[in-house]
């Protein structure tokens, strides 16, 4: 491949900077030398001076002039001391500098000789923690839990796992006798029965393979350690061929959860299927280990599934550092979604965190019910050795803030040493009092069930002294499940069948779409080579609009003008929002009035 990637060298960014740190080192050698050449001539000059004042002291002049002569030598006596002084002192720092110079080169190369072994050295532990993992594995007399055929098909010998989990469910559920169970949902929330209609129109089932091209990952990673990775360019190697605008429309994949919640009577009820829904959105991770794009500052993506389901998404790249899109989701079925997500991420060494930052916002029509929860942490393991792989965790609090309602979801850690299910999610649905009414359970790669609390009593202590909550619940209820993954999904990148059509090439969508971005284009079609050089293009094309709209915005005096050279999103605008009081880009509208009329005048060239 013709890209400087593959070579294994270090990544741009830290060869600049040491090339920056010895270009700095040469620049001061050469002024030492300059003011080594300058202080040798202030010394001659000034002697050369002295002399021939000395000389007009010993002429025989008029009075007046042996005054003036008189007082020019002893300004030149007062500058010869200065000179002096100042000639010492520039002798002193050239001595100073030049001990420094070397100091400091010889510590430039001890701290590369360190880095360079440090490196090594992580590299040679993480072979050997997985060594001392596959061994443990292997032995014939441990104890615990044994993963399941499919758990060691996602997880081969290379797997890290997480130490012990720290806290187990803070309750235990016991399934009430067939006697007193009953409906636990209202005939309005239905069981999952699959599928909806099929779309009216027929898309596309596959995408070109995935090409066989092999680069080191740990080359070009190691020189990112603790850096934000937006700001790190990367080849297309690493990515997938769909945008974060596009994984960003992909929580909408179980979007007839939504519609049913809708049409719920109970808003406990309704909680149950938007926490379901909340889960469903990871639930096309657990393979897909590759990157999207990062989108360009104003690219956008449409999702427009109005005559098939209903809906209609829209998806802005608002900002660019930190990157930041929005969404907007307006469904004929009773609901409006909208959200502001930015992306932190941050290398760790043997691992990659990504944190979604920012809220996500729900709203039924009919009943007004406005919920809102964030996304959890995202964790991609074994960047230096192994086969990677994705776990998901932390807490998500759903809230009501209609009805003050609430739903407790609690994602694990993956652990070998649990004798949990993996990916297991759980979670406690309760009114705005705090009493308990539906129990959660399931995997977030899975499925979803809810279990109604008939009865709850206070339990003994556990092993760690915490007293536990015993609920008497009826038996539990699918939620939902995950589709299965397409035919040759493992060779199409893991694609769901949603994200096999999200790249489909389309008429009458805006400019600045995702299908349009060339370089993502190339990569599907797998001509990666291509894309790269494309990608660089479009990064540079950004840069230079940035530079040039930052001259701008430097030469305007006033703060109007200021504001008016500032990028600003089309088709969102920044609103304080009424529920959380806090200030994100919500839709202004006339997207979809322009793509009837299919006036696209306003959007920028990005492409």
């Amino acid at each position: 491949m013709q890209t400087h990637y593959d070579s294994g060298d270090e990544e741009p960014t830290s060869q600049s900077d040491r090339s920056e740190i010895q270009g700095t080192l040469k620049i001061l050698v050469s002024k030492l030398d300059d003011l080594s050449t300058c202080n040798d001539l202030i010394a001659k000059h000034g002697a050369a001076l002295q002399r021939s004042l000395s000389e007009l002291e010993g002429l025989k002049v008029p009075v007046e002039g042996g005054e003036k002569i008189k007082a020019v030598n002893e300004r030149a006596t007062l500058f010869r001391i200065t000179s002096n002084a100042m000639i010492n002192a520039c002798r002193d720092f050239l001595d100073l500098a030049e001990t420094h110079s070397r100091r400091w080169q010889r510590a430039l190369q001890y701290e590369r000789e360190q880095r360079t072994h440090l490196e090594e050295t992580i590299e040679q532990l993480a072979k050997q923690h997985n060594s001392l993992e596959r061994a443990w594995r292997e032995a014939p007399t441990h104890n615990g839990p044994l993963i399941t055929p499919k758990e060691a098909s996602d997880e081969d010998e290379d797997t890290e796992y997480f130490d012990a989990m720290e806290d187990s469910p803070a309750f235990i559920t016991v399934t009430a006798s067939e006697n007193t169970q009953h409906r636990s949902m209202s005939p309005s929330c239905n069981d999952v029965s699959g599928k909806e209609l099929q779309p009216r129109r027929q898309r596309r089932t596959h995408i070109p393979d995935k090409p066989n091209y092999s680069l080191n990952l740990w080359s070009i990673m190691k020189n990112c350690i603790g850096k934000e990775l937006s700001k790190i360019p990367m080849p297309v190697n690493f990515n997938e061929p769909l945008s974060m605008l596009q994984r960003l429309s992909e929580d909408l994949e179980y979007h007839e959860l939504l519609d049913k919640a809708a049409r719920c009577e109970s808003s406990l009820e309704q909680m149950c299927l938007v926490a379901a829904f909340s889960v469903s959105s990871y639930s096309t991770t657990v393979h897909r280990t590759a990157k999207p794009f990062n989108p360009l500052l104003g690219e956008t993506y449409e999702l427009d599934r109005l005559e098939e389901f209903g809906y209609r998404s829209l998806c802005e790249q608002v900002s660019h550092h930190p990157p930041a899109a929005a969404h907007h989701v307006i469904s004929q079925r009773g609901w409006t979604l909208w959200q502001e997500i930015t992306i932190a991420s941050k290398f760790r060494g043997k691992y990659l965190s990504i944190m979604p930052l920012g809220a996500i916002h729900l709203h039924f029509h009919a009943s007004g019910n406005h919920y809102v929860w964030r996304k959890v942490t995202s964790t991609v393991h074994n960047i230096i050795v192994g086969k990677l792989w994705i776990d998901q965790s932390g807490d998500i609090e759903i809230v009501n803030h209609r009805t003050k309602e609430t739903c407790q979801l609690k994602f694990s850690p993956y652990s070998y040493f649990s004798r949990d299910v993996p990916r297991k999610v759980t979670g406690v649905v309760a009114d705005s009092g705090g009493q308990a009414h539906y129990i959660l359970s399931g995997t977030w790669d899975e499925k979803m069930e809810s279990a109604k609390i008939v009865q709850s009593s206070r339990g003994g202590s556990g092993s760690e002294g915490k007293q536990k909550t015993v609920y008497q619940t009826l038996s539990p209820k699918l939620l939902w499940k995950k589709y299965p993954l397409p035919e040759n999904a493992e060779n199409m990148y893991y694609f769901s069948a949603l994200a096999l059509t999200l790249n489909e090439p389309e008429e009458g969508v805006g400019l600045t779409d995702s299908r349009l971005r060339p370089d993502q284009r190339l990569m599907e079609d797998g001509r990666w080579d291509e894309a790269n050089s494309e990608k660089q293009r479009l990064e540079e094309k950004q840069r230079a609009v940035r530079r040039r709209r930052e001259a701008e915005a430097s030469d305007a005096l006033d703060e109007e003008k200021f504001e008016k050279n500032r990028k600003t999103p089309l088709w969102f605008h920044q609103r304080r929002d009424s529920v959380t009081g806090e200030t994100n880009f919500v839709y202004k509208g006339g997207y979809w009035e322009s793509k009837d009329r299919q006036d696209w005048s306003m959007c920028p060239d990005i492409f």
